[in-house]
């Protein structure tokens, strides 16, 4: 059962290995929303996301004989950091399974902490149920991800530090996969302040919480398609379940694509690195109807690889119209291109690439075709050099993108 008393214990138990994470004001999203936005940044944590709380305070309450046994885990990245560090903290021997997608830097991190990791499975759900196989064969110590209520009163001290920190909050917003820090979060800031709103955000490609809720019993989806990959979960937590009917006030459902801009504007604004599970909570603040409200986001995590963040951060500026492609039909002979160059040069776009294909037609009066790829300042600035280009008596075409990052 979760009571107060458990939060505090727990508050004092993790505050040994976790970093301080103060809130962070931000002045860009509330103007935005006409809120004021401070981010709880647990993506600063020393494991890259808050699932060591919760990790750490249950591995502090096994007997010695579950300690002994070794603990196994399924994770699909952020828990298995956070279990294998503290079992290295407490020098226990640690199993971790993760989905064969995990990204590299999530599994190679794992291991870095003394883990033994087995990728098994496309899924959390299919890797969770191969680590309850081999607890079982081996006589291991499961410790879930989120569906346990030790952890999740481990995640749950998030709330204290954030109620401690602006006790005048008014909406805190928690990404949820399983539901384990939303749990802890929502029933401890009802504690401590009953007038506190707690909404959970999923991604809308594994909204298993809100499927959950509507039917008021605990679902499971038949399948997820999310690149939040560390909420891609098929089935909440059935322990968790009635205290988030309980005391959660709403659910908001994120398209992957939001989570694309969401990444643009945390680094361009705030410097910092979050994974797209965290960001969940950051693209929520524009579906809020409220104004004039204190709104804490909790970024979960910031453990993303490299190839992920270069390929979003692509995706976003071609969705910001930052970067396009324009065709257009030139005649064969000499200077055409560089009466092309001087126009885009006049209206500032800046060519990232350029294709000058002589091939595509007998007609010498149309008979290259020029496929440009622009680096432009937004919206307005690609409209107008679009506009420039037809009054030039160009014709250009807009190409369409190969696919938005996750399709």
């Amino acid at each position: 059962m979760l009571t107060l008393e458990k939060f505090e214990e727990a508050s004092e138990v993790v505050s040994k290995v976790i970093l301080e994470t103060k809130l962070v004001y931000s002045e860009y999203y509330s103007n935005q929303t006409g809120n004021k936005v401070y981010f709880k940044p647990e993506n600063m944590q020393y494991t890259g996301a808050y699932k060591v709380r919760g990790a750490y305070y249950k591995i502090s309450t096994l007997s010695q004989e579950e300690k002994a046994k070794g603990l196994i885990t399924a994770s699909a990245g952020n828990h298995a950091q956070g279990v294998a560090y503290a079992a290295k903290l407490a020098g226990i021997p640690a199993t971790i399974v993760m989905p064969t997608t995990t990204p590299l830097m999530k599994v190679n991190r794992t291991k870095g902490y003394g883990a033994t990791v087995i990728l098994e499975g496309d899924v959390f759900d299919e890797a969770c149920d191969c680590a309850n196989k081999l607890a079982a064969e081996k006589g291991l110590t499961f410790v879930h991800p989120f569906n346990d209520l030790d952890v999740a009163a481990g995640q749950g001290t998030i709330a204290m530090e954030i109620v401690k920190e602006l006790p005048t909050v008014d909406y805190i917003l928690v990404p949820i996969g399983g539901g384990g820090l939303c749990t802890g979060v929502s029933v401890l800031a009802k504690m401590l302040n009953p007038k506190i709103k707690v909404i959970g955000v999923e991604p809308a490609g594994a909204n298993c919480m809100q499927e959950s809720l509507r039917q008021g019993k605990v679902v499971e989806l038949p399948s997820v398609n999310t690149i939040a990959d560390g909420t891609a979960v098929k089935c909440p937590g059935d322990k968790l379940f009635p205290y988030i009917q309980e005391n959660v006030d709403e659910i908001i459902t994120i398209e992957d694509s939001e989570l694309i801009v969401a990444f643009l504007d945390m680094v361009e604004n705030h410097k910092m690195i979050v994974e797209n599970s965290g960001l969940l909570t950051v693209a929520a603040l524009k579906h809020m109807n409220v104004e004039n409200k204190k709104v804490v986001s909790i970024l979960s995590g910031g453990n993303m690889d490299v190839i992920t963040m270069a390929s979003i951060v692509q995706h976003g500026l071609i969705q910001r119209d930052r970067i396009f492609t324009v065709s257009i039909l030139l005649p064969d002979k000499p200077g055409e291109l560089a009466k092309v160059s001087a126009l885009l040069a006049k209206e500032q776009g800046n060519v990232i690439r350029l294709e000058h294909n002589q091939f595509i037609s007998i007609n010498r009066n149309a008979a290259v075709e020029l496929r440009i790829t622009l680096e432009a300042f937004g919206t307005e600035h690609k409209n107008a050099i679009m506009a420039a280009l037809t009054a030039a008596g160009y014709r250009p075409k807009l190409v369409k993108s190969k696919g938005t990052y996750g399709d």
